[in-house]
């Protein structure tokens, strides 16, 4: 009898929230994802079949029916876009981000999915914005009404967990999250220690460099460690910087999808292999696509030591209830 605690993965992504779940035994049974390389990618590597699908059209009875059996644990990434304060086009009313923008729906149909299937434990990140009060009010209402009165925001930063990159997240769930922290940060010059020279032929994979115009090379060489190339608006006119050339002695900043960043001694932009290791992927997890996709899927994970370190929580709830 297989007696490891059984998950279910909503918006899987590539499978950086899985993965920290696998890391600490417990069986994933099923990611589901609408963006089919994103599916291929996860599959490959977590050995993990992936229902395709828009989730809007996937029934929890379906659900059931193809994992075979009750799941003890939900986690789940809902699109963050229409929280995020990087979205030009984010909502202006804070409660329309959850009931009227159409994406921001998919986090209502995460919930719904967590009510009809009642999993032990539910784990759903978030960026920090989902924290705005009003905001935090109906998702704890929506949780309620599906049967968890008891619903936590617990704030979390992965480079407390072992990752070499700042990242600050909501993870919403119905128990108290408190994984111990470590007392050293990895830093960009750590992270990405011992790869090799990517213009050379080597056999890691994704570890190959985007070829650049002339004219940015020679304007991304005048830039200093911490300066950036690009700034672009995000809501309420705030504005944020991209190509940015990493410190070495420190965390990289917040890994997005559309993040890139500047070695800190070469004129490129980081190998995707190199921006996954900012984000604690192993060598050998294999991300599929083109360039952009593979980065877009590194900035939408949840950071693997970070995953594993709210899994090891988990298991040590579910094994004493």
């Amino acid at each position: 009898m297989n007696d490891m605690y059984k998950v279910l993965d909503l918006f899987c992504g590539a499978g950086g929230f899985s993965l920290g779940f696998v890391m600490e035994g417990f069986e994933v049974l099923l990611g589901v994802d609408v963006d089919w390389i994103v599916a291929e990618t996860y599959k490959e590597n977590l050995k993990v079949d992936v229902l395709c699908e828009d989730i809007t059209n996937v029934h929890s009875l379906d659900l059931r029916d193809v994992v075979g059996t009750d799941v003890d644990v939900i986690i789940a990434s809902p699109p963050c876009e229409p929280f995020t304060g990087a979205n030009p086009r984010r909502e202006v009313n804070v409660l329309d981000r959850l009931y009227r923008d159409e994406v921001g729906r998919l986090f209502l149909h995460a919930i719904r999915i967590i009510g009809d299937l009642r999993p032990k434990l539910f784990i759903i990140e978030n960026v920090p914005s989902i924290l705005e009060p009003s905001l935090k009010e109906a998702i704890k209402h929506e949780l309620k009404v599906m049967g968890y009165p008891e619903v936590y925001f617990n704030v979390l930063y992965a480079e407390d967990y072992g990752t070499p990159s700042h990242r600050k997240r909501v993870f919403i769930s119905n128990f108290k999250l408190r994984p111990r922290t470590l007392k050293k940060i990895i830093t960009v010059e750590e992270a990405l220690a011992g790869l090799p020279d990517p213009e050379e032929i080597n056999d890691v994979p994704n570890h190959v460099i985007k070829p650049l115009p002339p004219r940015k090379v020679k304007k991304i060489a005048k830039l200093r460690w911490g300066e950036e190339l690009v700034l672009y608006k995000g809501a309420g006119r705030k504005v944020l910087p991209n190509w940015i050339r990493l410190h070495p002695l420190k965390l990289a900043p917040t890994v997005l999808g559309s993040s890139r960043f500047v070695h800190p001694y070469e004129n490129r932009l980081l190998t995707v292999r190199e921006q996954a290791r900012l984000m604690g992927f192993p060598d050998d997890f294999v991300f599929k696509g083109g360039f952009d996709a593979q980065y877009n899927m590194i900035g939408e994970a949840v950071p693997p030591p970070l995953s594993r370190a709210i899994a090891r929580e988990a298991f040590k709830l579910l094994r004493r209830s």
